[in-house]
């Protein structure tokens, strides 16, 4: 019987030049990838770049000679057209496993501008996209966020597949929906104003709050158990309240450098709901952003 050949790990990584750009590279050069990995060094130009072709080709291959000192195999693609597009469609016909790309932003605090190419890959492309923040300083803290859903376990699944390097401190993170928390509404005697004031919590919602908080613990629980199985170990955060909002402050408090988060992506499913965690989370967060596609139908 002939030896079922291995799979090649391939990554397409998105050059333009940027502070980010270099991140990415930076960041390539510090996983334990496979020696067969192959990276391909990818740009593509606008038509009032033509005279520039030269000048763009010795900087994809200056990237290229970085990335073969640390022992990597590369090699280059230079194209004209919309960058996103045009990674899109090399995505869909060369099926790498990651997409590597820059974020680019107005300032490190606002994230990258709605509309630009790292978020139109990311809605779009047909593989895992990391996006990548300037400045990179190294891979030592990275957090898995699961929300129970499909996409989530599958972002669990690619993370431990992921090349990570050793000494990653792994933490999986949890976010309950918010408690409505119910008020009545009185007018003072005094006034016409209308005050709104809180009301003890009943006893049903107490005990819905404490099945959720079980029920989410449990799914930490068995994300851990799944993560121990692929030789990866973790620290569990349960949280409540608005999921991007919590996830991105823990990322900050606790100086995190990945977060890892699933989407359904949308070349499948054409709506993609503007207020979407894993949108908020590229927009918004302080680090880089690995967002893993899901498999899940609709």
């Amino acid at each position: 019987m002939t030896p079922r050949k291995k799979h090649r790990f391939n990554v397409l990584l998105a050059d333009d030049g940027s502070e980010h750009a270099r991140a990415a590279v930076t960041l390539l050069g510090d996983l334990p990838l496979p020696p067969d990995c192959l990276i391909t060094v990818f740009r593509a130009f606008a038509s009032t770049q033509a005279a520039e072709a030269g000048l763009l080709e010795e900087a994809l291959a200056q990237t290229c000679s970085i990335l073969k000192n640390k022992g990597l195999q590369t090699k280059s693609e230079l194209v004209l057209g919309y960058p996103a597009e045009k990674i899109v469609e090399y995505a869909e016909e060369h099926r790498p496993d990651l997409i590597v790309i820059g974020a680019k932003g107005l300032r490190a605090t606002l994230g990258i501008l709605l509309g630009g190419v790292a978020q139109q890959v990311v809605e779009y492309a047909c593989c895992p996209v990391l996006i990548v923040r300037a400045p990179y300083n190294s891979l030592g803290r990275v957090l898995l966020v699961n929300d129970g859903s499909a996409y989530s376990q599958g972002a669990a699944k690619y993370l431990g597949k992921f090349p990570l390097p050793g000494g990653v401190r792994l933490h999986v993170m949890h976010v309950l929906q918010p408690l409505p928390f119910p008020i009545v509404v009185s007018e003072p005697y005094y006034s016409g104003l209308i005050q709104a004031e809180p009301l003890p919590v009943p006893e049903e919602v107490a005990a819905r709050r404490a099945r959720e908080e079980q029920a989410g613990q449990a799914l930490l629980v068995r994300t851990v158990k799944g993560l121990k199985t692929l030789g990866l170990d973790a620290t569990t955060v349960l949280k409540r309240g608005d999921a991007a909002t919590e996830i991105i402050a823990y990322a900050k408090d606790q100086k995190i450098d990945l977060i890892v988060t699933g989407s359904r992506g949308l070349s499948q499913f054409k709506s993609w709901l503007m207020g979407s965690v894993s949108r908020k989370l590229v927009h918004y967060s302080g680090c880089s952003v690995l967002v893993v596609r899901g498999t899940a139908s609709a």
